[in-house]
């Protein structure tokens, strides 16, 4: 896949929403070695921006302050563009549930200012980052990363159905908890453990995806190459429950303090969901990925209110953090050590 990816980005632009985020971080590391024409770092946070041009101080990046809430910025910083990353999203759950608009108007407005530039400016392709919560969603960030899939969907069938071909190629990725990346639970246990304090479990047996961020990456531009117009692609990944990783982290850390359960906080499901059931009957096992289609292609509205297909629902089952290969605590504690950051921590 390395020959292909480098034949996709040698001498093209590229554009990453959200930029200076964890994704953007990391894939900009990797895209530096594919030969682009440029980078784009697209985002609203100026301190990040400045710290990201230090570490790297590199000619073919270019950053832009914008937010992709706002039609006008994100026009005129597509133009031009051969792929977009949109990474853009308000992610974490307890700031979306009590700032429920800030998520649509990010999540949702943003994707579809996002396909509207992308389409007038004949993009060739742009692959969006969707979650595992965006699956049987229970909370707002869930729901409108769901919505932003949906949308990302619908406009692929419109396009297609008044063209009959696709000058844009869009595709998404989804996937579960990125190990360490900004807002989840390790740094927050690496803090945890700076501060002398038992590590916060929210309950012992909830489990979660575990993916690196590396991982993360590969599977988007597993998309980039592969993608097919509306398709969704997951990486399959292993999970553990908290109180493994949080055992995993104390024996890493030597942290006598131990951890405790602190409760399910709001918002939060005990397992987490990559493909539903309804997507098994129609998603593509490739190895080391899932390919989910869209339902149909075009549109046809018959295929949705008049035509049904029969399905035996007893032979599929959703792909979930609780029936994936579950880690143990060694086995967690050889993952988390491949982490650079762990690394990095332990050196100090």
């Amino acid at each position: 896949m390395k020959a292909n990816i480098e034949e996709k980005i040698k001498n093209k632009i590229i554009l990453i929403t959200g930029g200076t985020g964890s994704f953007g971080a990391i894939v900009v590391r990797e895209l530096l070695t594919l030969s682009p024409k440029k980078i784009i770092i697209f985002s609203r946070d100026e301190k990040k921006q400045d710290d990201m041009r230090n570490i790297y101080n590199n000619s073919l990046l270019k950053f832009v302050i914008g937010d992709v809430r706002d039609k006008e910025s994100v026009d005129k910083i597509v133009r031009g563009v051969d792929y977009i990353f949109h990474a853009a999203a308000l992610k974490q759950v307890p700031v979306c549930e009590f700032f429920p608009m800030e998520a649509v108007k990010t999540n949702i407005f943003g994707m579809q200012n996002i396909i509207n530039a992308s389409l007038h400016h004949q993009v060739k392709r742009v692959t969006i980052l969707s979650t595992d919560k965006a699956v049987y969603p229970i909370n707002t960030m869930g729901m409108t990363k769901a919505l932003m899939e949906k949308i990302m969907i619908a406009e692929s069938k419109n396009y297609l159905a008044e063209n009959g071909n696709m000058s844009t190629i869009f595709s998404g990725v989804r996937y579960g908890n990125v190990l360490y990346s900004r807002g989840s639970v390790l740094p927050y246990f690496i803090s945890q453990i700076k501060q002398n304090r038992k590590l916060s479990v929210t309950h012992f047996g909830m489990t979660r995806f575990l993916l690196s961020l590396s991982d993360a990456v590969d599977l988007v531009f597993y998309a980039l190459t592969r993608g097919e117009n509306g398709h969704i692609y997951i990486r399959k990944s292993p999970a553990c429950t908290i109180e493994v990783l949080a055992k995993a982290v104390c024996k890493i850390f030597k942290h006598k303090q131990g951890y405790e359960e602190v409760g399910v906080r709001a918002g939060e499901k005990m397992h987490e969901t990559l493909v539903s059931r309804e997507e098994r009957f129609r998603a593509k096992d490739e190895g080391n990925y899932y390919n989910v289609p869209p339902e149909s292609q075009g549109l046809d509205y018959n295929k949705y209110l008049l035509r049904g297909e029969k399905l035996n629902a007893e032979t599929s089952e959703p792909y979930t953090s609780e029936n994936t290969e579950r880690l143990n605590v060694n086995q967690t504690i050889q993952l988390l050590l491949t982490l650079p950051e762990i690394q990095k921590e332990l050196s100090k």
